[in-house]
């Protein structure tokens, strides 16, 4: 095995490194004697961690958010959160990875239902104005929410919600394009640009949703949305 002495701090760590291990001890004094003790073992599921940590980046912001916000609603230390994140900002990212992927398979499922095309279109977008009507804390999509805080500044937050919105797109042209081969949408439509305006017209609506009375408005613009279909 080969070893090597590092400082963490006021902490001496030793790194030990054979053949098919790493080990690190943290070193001690005990009477006059430097004596190795193993690391602790992580107490928490790092993917639990995530998730509490989407919560609260979803709904203070970014920039809002402070380590020891992270820190309260996860239930771990911030030496456990930095030895395991390394930085609020990775912590961030794969937040706002986990709110990627969990929203938009969500959107998928509700577009892969049994029906008409038009009809899972509709329902995905009551679907939308009753989460976010539904949430107390009215935080609306954590994926545009970000795009307004952090877009112009971060090009890889940039490129996650780009990828997000890709995807929920997408989404929506296949349902069009079924809708099409069904016959209860014009097959001169643009399935394209139908899609990107379906997906205009989810960002605006959920943007509305933070801070609209009632469902009323939102119902409106779900109706015209699929109407125009």
């Amino acid at each position: 095995m080969a070893g090597s002495l590092h400082r963490v701090g006021a902490q001496d760590v030793a790194v030990v490194v054979g053949a098919d291990k790493r080990l690190t001890f943290d070193l001690s004094v005990k009477n006059g004697v430097t004596v190795p003790a193993m690391g602790r073992p992580k107490q928490f599921d790092p993917d639990v961690a995530v998730e509490r940590a989407m919560n609260v980046f979803w709904r203070k912001g970014y920039a809002a958010t402070t380590p020891q916000d992270l820190v309260d609603e996860i239930g771990i230390g911030k030496g456990s959160l930095c030895n395991t994140f390394g930085s609020k900002h990775a912590l961030f990212e794969r937040a706002l990875a986990c709110y990627r992927d969990s929203q938009a398979a969500w959107l998928e499922e509700l577009l892969d239902h049994p029906g008409s095309a038009k009809d899972r279109l509709r329902g995905a977008l009551d679907a939308l104005v009753e989460l976010d009507l539904g949430d107390p804390h009215r935080r609306g999509c954590m994926a545009v929410n970000t795009a307004a805080e952090l877009a112009t500044s971060d090009t890889g937050t940039a490129d996650t919600v780009r990828k997000m919105f890709a995807r929920t797109e997408r989404a929506f042209r296949a349902a069009i394009e079924e809708g099409q081969r069904a016959g209860e949408i014009a097959g001169d439509r643009d399935a394209a640009a139908a899609a990107a305006w379906l997906l205009a017209t989810v960002i605006g609506m959920r943007v509305l949703a933070k801070t609209a009375e009632d469902a009323t408005q939102l119902r409106r613009v779900a109706d015209a949305a699929v109407a125009s279909l």
